[in-house]
């Protein structure tokens, strides 16, 4: 364990970042669960909505720093290819 005063502050402050980016972390993740599982069951308009929600957490998740921008761009584009295929049919 740390023993300098500012070593201790530093462990404080990952600490609390950890569970920052874990939270930020698992909420892209689940929502991109949920956007999966909409385009499992073929449900076009709920896709559609939770496309539209899973987009906004993908570029929260980029300011945040979770992913990188053109991973999200990757994900976004890949996505979107599957919803429009879901409402196509």
């Amino acid at each position: 364990m740390a023993n300098h005063v500012s070593a201790l502050k530093r462990a404080r402050q990952t600490e609390k970042r950890t569970t920052v980016n874990r939270a930020n972390r698992s909420r892209f993740r689940s929502s991109l669960r949920a956007l999966r599982e909409a385009i499992q069951k073929g449900d076009a308009k709920s896709a559609g909505e939770q496309y539209r929600a899973t987009v906004s957490v993908i570029d929260k998740s980029v300011q945040k720093g979770v992913i990188h921008a053109n991973t999200a761009s990757r994900y976004k584009s890949r996505l979107n290819a599957r919803v429009r295929a879901v409402a196509a049919k």
